[in-house]
């Protein structure tokens, strides 16, 4: 390796890269640092010995993950709330894309647009609270129009068969307008040309979708679920948490690793084993998106990440 000229092109280049230090030394303080941590995996944490100090005991803490009955529930849990993520937010974040794409009334587009994105900026937090009043047995204004309507109220909050559906439409309502821009900036990158040959050709508006947009993103949707493939064994906290709580009739349906991790911590102060599930979660999306990228490969090289 030629070291002047590596030098040489990091004073050249000194500007971008002083651009690119803040997002370095971010993933490098909170991604890189704190994975020296995986070694309390496989110790019996205390707090006199620290993470270093502290006696090691092999695998017992992925032992006792597994004989407790939960590993298989969380995981599949996890796994199966990621995967109906991908296939709902992507099929409506494609269509809102395209419905913004085609509505010739740029007022109405700015203004369906923004209502789309607002979700997105509201806070968990916020989200639990509205859910909470909407389902709540006693004054959840759903239960209320039931009631005035002669109907039985539905007790959401103590029937776990509900959440799973309740989770992906809330997940969608937050996620459609985000992801919608994205799709919609692939879209606006297309040819024009390509639609006002289609057009001349006789084409009409669902023609044109099917046989230019959609196949002119298939790119842009791999790498997006390339990306989310990775994270499929990673639930998102704020919303498990912040929806469900610590409601134990519900955790048969909604209970994720990461919500699993978190209770561990907190009720059962057991650092050894979080470390150990935390671990875990780590090598199942890590292997998961190596084989997403591999059968990618397999099938067009051009378009995996690596």
């Amino acid at each position: 390796m030629n070291r002047s000229g590596f030098w040489s092109d990091v004073v050249k280049y000194r500007t971008l890269l002083l651009m690119l230090a803040p997002g370095l030394l971010f993933f490098l303080v909170f991604a890189y640092v704190p994975m020296a941590g995986v070694v309390m995996a496989f110790k019996q944490f205390t707090y006199e010995g620290g993470i270093f100090g502290s006696p090691w005991n092999g695998l017992d803490n992925f032992r006792f993950f597994f004989e407790s009955g939960q590993a298989w529930q969380v995981t599949r849990n996890t796994a199966l709330y990621n995967i109906a993520f991908i296939i709902v937010n992507n099929v409506l974040q494609i269509t809102m894309a395209i419905l913004l794409f085609e509505v010739a009334n740029k007022w109405f587009r700015k203004i369906f647009q923004t209502m789309l994105f607002l979700p997105y900026f509201i806070s968990w937090v916020v989200v639990g609270a509205i859910a909470y009043n909407l389902f709540s047995y006693d004054f959840g204004m759903i239960n209320v129009v039931l009631q005035a309507v002669g109907m039985e109220p539905v007790d959401i909050y103590n029937t776990a068969a509900y959440w799973p559906f309740l989770l992906v439409l809330v997940a969608a309502w937050k996620a459609v307008g985000y992801g919608s821009i994205m799709y919609l900036a692939a879209i606006t990158s297309i040819d024009t040309e390509m639609y006002e040959a289609a057009e001349i050709d006789g084409a009409n508006v669902f023609q044109r979708i099917f046989r230019i947009t959609i196949p002119n993103l298939y790119p842009t949707v791999i790498i997006l679920v390339l990306l989310a493939v990775g994270n499929i064994f990673r639930g998102d906290f704020g919303m498990f948490y912040n929806m469900v709580g610590n409601n134990g009739l519900l955790f048969g349906n909604t209970d994720v690793i990461d919500t699993f991790v978190f209770r561990s911590l907190t009720t059962a102060n057991d650092i050894g084993m979080s470390s150990a599930v935390g671990f875990y979660q780590s090598v199942l999306g890590f292997v998961t998106i190596l084989l997403a990228n591999y059968a990618v490969r397999k099938y067009d090289k051009d378009r995996a990440l690596f």
